[in-house]
């Protein structure tokens, strides 16, 4: 019937106990960040540069694994290669992977989140399920997470 629901069984787990892992959030940002960058500037030639065995149509449509994000969050030059813009959200970006989705969350988390999708927004990036998730779903994560991605 429509309108009605289909449901048979009740589910396993709660609605509210659901959240993605933190390395799906993280690769999910990256994307985000990586697809507002400016594809002219020295930033996304820096990105390029560094996986040279990542073929071209992954990096156009910003795909890449927690090491790579890891190995460009240690390089200063990168930091130095983007536009103030850019730069702005790639602090925000490495600390919310430091403070919010690592081992432990900082006091003052929602500030660090609001600081992201500010500087994202500036940035032009598009609102993602991810992005929307961690904005509406703030509380929805835990105190501590078991590892760090």
């Amino acid at each position: 019937m429509p309108g009605e629901k289909n449901v048979v069984n009740p589910p396993l787990v709660l609605p509210e106990n659901i959240f993605p892992p933190p390395l799906h959030i993280k690769l999910g940002l990256m994307k985000n960040f990586v697809k507002g960058m400016d594809k002219t500037g020295c930033g996304f030639q820096y990105v390029r540069n560094k996986f040279p065995n990542v073929s071209d149509a992954k990096i156009m449509e910003s795909i890449f694994t927690g090491p790579q994000i890891r190995e460009l969050t240690q390089h200063k030059q990168f930091d130095e290669d983007l536009n103030e813009t850019e730069r702005n959200a790639w602090l925000s970006f490495k600390r919310i992977c430091e403070e919010f989705l690592g081992n432990h969350k900082a006091a003052n988390y929602q500030n660090v989140v609001q600081d992201l999708l500010t500087s994202y927004k500036a940035m032009g990036c598009n609102m993602s399920l991810k992005i929307h998730f961690l904005e509406s779903h703030l509380d929805f994560f835990p105190r501590k997470s078991r590892r760090s991605q």
